[in-house]
């Protein structure tokens, strides 16, 4: 047998048995009866050694990556507001310290970048509008999304420091036709300054 077919059969092996080991390989069964009831709750991975079980980690890696993709420059990130608050939360998963930033997009609201402007400690962050300008200025943004996390808390309701400073920004930008659509506050919910009615 030629060495291709070996690595052939060999990577056939190792599909063979991650799946047999997904299945429960082992304790009398080739594979549960009914998949709803029985949810796989195990996640395998390959790696240069064959299958291995993901950690949190690799899982938040991958979900970044395709969150990613799905925000790409250019791509159209008003569609679902849902799609936004889902890329926020995996995007902030995990932070032990505040970050504040922003999505800038532009005139038919399509995403330009994403970008953490500002990184503070595991309560609070210090936010400058002249930065927040100068970024869109930078990016030649016609509009954005702020957002920031409350990493230490996880209660997503506004401070009085975060109305302060969101309205600060807001006339900041005004004065340069930079339209902020809303600031999401990513906790251990979502809480939107527009569907709140303070924007």
């Amino acid at each position: 047998m030629t060495r291709a077919g070996v690595a052939r059969r060999l990577r056939r092996s190792s599909i063979i048995d991650g799946c047999a080991a997904a299945w429960g390989a082992g304790t009398g069964q080739s594979r549960p009866e009914d998949l709803k009831a029985h949810p796989m709750t195990t996640l395998y991975i390959r790696d240069a050694s064959g299958f291995r079980e993901a950690d949190a980690a690799d899982v938040l890696a991958r979900a970044r990556a395709i969150l990613s993709q799905r925000f790409r420059t250019g791509s159209p990130a008003l569609t679902s507001p849902a799609l936004t608050r889902e890329y926020l939360r995996m995007r902030l998963a995990g932070c032990e310290r505040e970050i504040f930033g922003a999505i800038f997009l532009d005139v038919r609201h399509r995403v330009i970048a994403v970008e953490d402007l500002f990184q503070g400690t595991i309560d609070r962050a210090s936010v400058h509008p002249r930065e927040v300008v100068r970024a869109c200025l930078r990016h030649n943004a016609a509009s954005l999304l702020l957002f920031h996390n409350h990493a230490s808390s996880g209660v997503a309701e506004p401070s009085q420091a975060d109305e302060l400073i969101t309205k600060r920004i807001v006339e900041g930008l005004s004065l340069v036709d930079v339209r902020v659509l809303d600031h999401l506050i990513i906790g251990e919910g979502i809480f939107s300054f527009a569907e709140a009615g303070l924007l």
